[in-house]
């Protein structure tokens, strides 16, 4: 099925947010490919709207960085390259460390409730290793992320964050990535949440950094042997 046939027509007043949000999840879930043209006329012939709404609606995905507009030619999906990914994790890594770092001095009342949290997600990232799904396992571990920058209580790091996780998602799905270690992916989610729950700054960069690649690719745009620069303690 084609990225505009996996498009569902809208039954409400149909607003550019919805018809975003359906385009977004059809380029995070691969039905529309990595530099395919999405056609203004044909989504909302596909939507059964007119085309003020989707012109939004493609605009505002061009702001996220998940389309790229060119002059006479349309908007298209950015492709997605491995400096890309290396971008986006990179950042991942300096904005999860920043929430992380604001976890850590908050009150241990605070810090624990974010830990019980954070613990929620575990068994559903088990169910989802057991069943080998990796798109679910990708999802929550995404949902497992965002909830600790969220709990950094800095808005504008979650609001950044959000963009990131998307590509992050998108990244996974053009490029084929799949998950490597299967064994350790529960423990090492474990693993930050009990560094984060101890304090250990200097320890849950050092997993984050680790954490956050994929197919074990060193994908950050420092080199391996560079001191790590984000979340150190001053």
């Amino acid at each position: 099925m084609s990225g505009i046939q996996s498009l569902s027509a809208i039954a409400s007043r149909p607003t550019a947010v919805i018809i975003a949000d359906q385009i977004r999840e059809r380029i995070i879930d691969g039905s529309f490919r990595s530099g395919e043209q999405i056609n203004e006329v044909h989504v909302a012939a596909q939507l059964n709207v007119s085309r003020g709404p989707v012109r939004e609606a493609l605009g505002r995905l061009v702001q996220e960085g998940l389309l790229v507009s060119h002059r006479n030619r349309g908007n298209f999906v950015r492709e997605t390259t491995e400096h890309d990914v290396a971008e986006v994790f990179e950042a991942r890594e300096v904005i999860e460390c920043a929430a992380a770092e604001s976890i850590t001095k908050q009150r241990p009342e605070a810090i624990a409730r974010t830990g019980e949290e954070l613990r929620e997600y575990l068994p559903l990232m088990q169910e989802a290793v057991d069943d080998r799904d990796w798109t679910r396992m990708s999802r929550i571990n995404i949902e497992f992320h965002t909830h600790l920058v969220r709990a950094g209580g800095n808005a504008r790091l979650d609001r950044a964050y959000a963009t990131l996780a998307t590509e992050a998602l998108i990244c996974m799905t053009h490029l084929r990535r799949s998950f490597t270690a299967v064994e350790d992916i529960v423990p090492s989610h474990l693993r930050v949440i009990e560094l984060l729950e101890a304090g250990d700054m200097a320890a849950v960069h050092l997993e984050l950094h680790e954490h956050l690649a994929v197919d074990g690719h060193e994908l950050h745009t420092h080199s391996h042997e560079e001191t790590l620069r984000h979340g150190r303690d001053d």
